[in-house]
C-alpha cells in the first residue's frame, strides 16, 4: 500500500520491539513491532505488514498493512491495505478498504462540523424579476 503521509517520519518501532503505554507523536510514526495501550496524534500512524497495534487510537490518519485491534478515531481517513486486519470500532469521515483486507467492527462515518458546531443554514437567492412578457 502506498500511503500518503503528510509529514516526515519522526518515529519508528521496529520488528522485535514492543512498547506498552501511551504514544504521542507529531508528524508520522511507523509501527513494525508491537504497540499496546494508546496512540494520540494530529499526524499519521502507519502500521507496517509486521506491525501489531492493540490500542485506543486517535490520529489524523491511519494506514494499516498489519494488524490493529481496539478503537480507531481518525480525523481524516482510515486506509486498510490488502493483507491488513482491523478488529476495531472505527470513527472517520473517509474509509478505504482494499480487496483482501479484513475489517471486523462497527464504523461511524460523518464529516466533522466546523469548530463552532454551527447548524446548517438555508441559503436564499434573490433573482432579478423581468417584467418582459
Amino acid at each position: 500500500m502506498k500511503h500518503k503521509a503528510r509529514g516526515d517520519l519522526n518515529g519508528f518501532l521496529d520488528a522485535g520491539s514492543h512498547i506498552q503505554g501511551e504514544l504521542h507523536f507529531d508528524d508520522t510514526f511507523r509501527v513494525d513491532g508491537k504497540l499496546t495501550g494508546k496512540a494520540v496524534s494530529q499526524g499519521d500512524l502507519v502500521v507496517g505488514e509486521n506491525g501489531v497495534v492493540e490500542a485506543d487510537i486517535e490520529v489524523g490518519s491511519i494506514f494499516v498493512s498489519g494488524a490493529v485491534k481496539g478503537t480507531v478515531k481518525a480525523r481524516e481517513r482510515i486506509e486498510i491495505a490488502a493483507g491488513g486486519k482491523v478488529i476495531a470500532d472505527l470513527e472517520t469521515p473517509a474509509l478505504v478498504v482494499e480487496d483482501g483486507a479484513i475489517l471486523e467492527g462497527n464504523c461511524s462515518m460523518s464529516r466533522a462540523r466546523s469548530a463552532t458546531n454551527a447548524q446548517p443554514r438555508a441559503v436564499v437567492a434573490r433573482l432579478p424579476v423581468s417584467n418582459d412578457s
